[in-house]
């Protein structure tokens, strides 16, 4: 099989290199617009050679648009206009809604798998590449049932190289839990990151006291603005809703320390211990 992957960054270039060890695609055609990253994903072998997109789709059995979610509205519909019979189309974007509204009743849509894989770091770029990023990790397909079973067999069966477990929902659903489980943490991030800067002039000073507690809460702050605008903008009623729980669990803390009220601030942490038995 022959893969074409649009946009060579961190989770363009990660799935490029474990398709290609795995033995999924024998040869990976990147396409990106920035030319820097092109230029610096060949140097790293992680793909095979670059190509623009009508010319990549036409030697391509499977289709990934792996770039901002932005992006993939703008080309999505494109690219589905140029699908060929038996080709698979499949985006890795982070919000799902609007994309699958998008392309509903075109003529091409049982060639298109509409994934999201939950893995990732804060760092982007070819650069930010790596083997193995996917392992372990969940993959969610959505409105599977719009997609053609052949296509939807060959992404399936590229989940199951990847070692990752495969969740199904449909695209309202998938967009409400991100916002709880990734948005959210993502938004409290860049907001920590800038209270600490506008309160600590001397950044500097930030670092010599600065250990694994801070590091790991703020660490998603060094993520990408290109990747993580969109998100919000094309999630905002779920990432307001969570921003107003959020908000109010913040504002329940600031009280209780106002009050002096320690004994109802050690339930509450307590009660957030409950965590654990979600994440172990």
């Amino acid at each position: 099989m022959i893969a074409t992957i649009i946009g060579t960054g961190l989770i363009g270039g990660s799935l490029a290199i474990t398709l290609k060890e795995k033995g999924v695609a024998e040869r990976i055609i990147g396409v990106d617009q920035n030319q820097e990253h092109l230029q610096r994903a060949l140097e790293l072998n992680i793909i095979d050679e670059g190509a623009g997109l009508d010319d990549a789709m036409l030697r391509s059995d499977l289709v990934i648009l792996a770039i901002p979610v932005d992006a993939v509205l703008q080309a999505l519909p494109g690219i589905m206009d140029k699908a060929r019979p038996g080709q698979v189309i499949m985006d890795v974007g982070s919000t799902k809604e609007k994309i699958l509204q998008l392309v509903a009743g075109h003529p091409n849509r049982g060639r298109f798998v509409a994934a999201h894989p939950m893995a990732g770091t804060e760092y982007s770029g070819p650069d930010a590449a790596v083997r193995n990023l996917f392992v372990h990790k969940t993959m969610v397909l959505c409105d599977v049932k719009n997609s053609d079973e052949d296509a939807l067999e060959v992404v399936e069966n590229m989940v199951d190289q990847l070692q990752m477990r495969t969740v199904y929902m449909n695209a309202e659903e998938h967009d409400l839990h991100t916002a709880y489980v990734s948005h959210i943490s993502h938004i409290t991030s860049f907001a920590l990151a800038l209270t600490v800067l506008k309160k600590e002039k001397e950044s500097g000073r930030i670092f010599e006291l600065a250990s694994g507690g801070f590091e790991s809460t703020v660490r998603l702050a060094k993520s990408s603005p290109d990747m993580w605008v969109p998100i919000f903008k094309h999630n905002r009623n779920n990432v307001l809703d969570v921003l107003d729980e959020h908000i109010s669990q913040l504002q329940q803390m600031k009280t209780l320390l106002e009050a002096e009220d320690y004994d109802t601030f050690y339930k509450l942490i307590q009660k957030s211990n409950k965590i654990r038995k979600i994440l172990k």
